[in-house]
């Protein structure tokens, strides 16, 4: 009698997901909270994180939520409450204009940026990164089957784009450039004058669009001031901006961000979202409400925040300063040096 063998089970990954590399921001944050688990006293120093708790307000109107049976499904798009309420924000914030339609809310902004790159990116593009970047960028490229082109910047001019470096990067392939000011990790505020610079580069290029990523505009420290993408002349229907709630009110856990650009964008984004996670949760998009009504820029919650924030900065530049060999670049944001 023959004997049969079984072929042995295909358990190979698709080539896509094995070129991905996971992120070091969670896998040393993992490796933080287990230590931490162990009794280990550990500081974690990887993630873009607030030490703070959640604005009061906030939280009860998350509870709020869930003791009056807010908790089912929401439109894919955000409820029309959050997404008006974003829009009244980006207009008197931000100086740009918005429909609730053109706001397309999230599971957190990391799922913002995504689904915009899978939105508007094909295999061969390129998405231009200036470094050092935040290191998801690059591998959100990959997924698109997008090629990553990193733009490299240097210490003695604050770590920002020169748009020389710009002009010389782009060619035919370029779709996508990805801006993050205030900028994660260097700290550097993009000037509005060189925003204008590099505005006016991008105007030579019909195919290239802008990812302006605006997660960390509210810490931010004087006399830095920020100025959103879109609101510069010509940008706005080629700026995909980015925001959410993490980080500005201590709301990482909550997991909600926003998209906010042109309707057909928004919409083949919404495309994505649908069939990856549906709408963002119920209960954090009323506390993203109850975050946007304490006033403009987050009012005394967010400023407070900033102010110990600064002071902690501060602190740590005059006496990073004084060691010999170190150089430092003097963040005007963000949670670190």
């Amino acid at each position: 009698m023959a004997i049969v063998r079984e072929e042995a089970v295909d358990t190979s990954i698709s080539p896509r997901v094995s070129a991905l590399r996971p992120s070091k921001t969670m896998a040393i944050t993992d490796q933080a909270m287990a230590l931490r688990q162990a009794g280990v006293p550990v500081i974690g120093l990887a993630a873009g994180e607030p030490d703070f708790d959640t604005p009061p307000a906030i939280a009860e109107a998350g509870m709020d939520a869930i003791r009056n049976g807010y908790t089912r499904y929401t439109p894919n798009a955000g409820t029309l409450e959050l997404r008006k309420a974003i829009c009244t924000k980006l207009q008197e914030e931000n100086g740009v204009s918005y429909l609730p339609d053109e706001v397309l809310v999230s599971n957190g902004a990391k799922q913002c940026i995504t689904q915009a790159v899978l939105a508007v990116c094909s295999p061969g593009d390129e998405v231009l990164i200036p470094a050092p970047y935040w290191v998801s960028y690059p591998e959100m490229a990959r997924l698109a089957d997008a090629t990553p082109v990193i733009l490299p910047t240097n210490i003695s001019e604050n770590f920002l784009l020169r748009p020389e470096l710009l002009t010389d990067k782009i060619n035919e392939k370029s779709r996508l450039l990805i801006l993050c000011s205030p900028s994660n990790p260097t700290g550097s505020v993009y000037p509005k004058e060189l925003l204008e610079k590099i505005a006016d580069i991008v105007k030579k290029h019909p195919r290239l669009l802008v990812l302006s990523d605006e997660i960390y505009e509210h810490i931010i420290y004087q006399p830095a001031k920020h100025t959103s993408f879109a609101s510069l002349p010509g940008m706005w229907e080629r700026t995909l901006t980015v925001n959410g709630f993490s980080k500005a009110f201590a709301m990482t856990g909550w997991r909600l961000g926003y998209l906010a650009a042109p309707k057909h964008f928004v919409a083949a984004c919404g495309k994505i979202q649908s069939q990856f996670t549906s709408g963002a949760s119920s209960i954090s998009q009323k506390a993203g409400v109850a975050a946007l009504n304490l006033g403009y820029a987050g009012g005394e919650a967010v400023s407070t925040m900033v102010k110990a924030f600064q002071e902690r900065r501060d602190y740590l530049v005059k006496n990073f300063k004084e060691l010999p060999g170190v150089k430092i670049s003097e963040p005007q944001r963000l949670l670190w040096v």
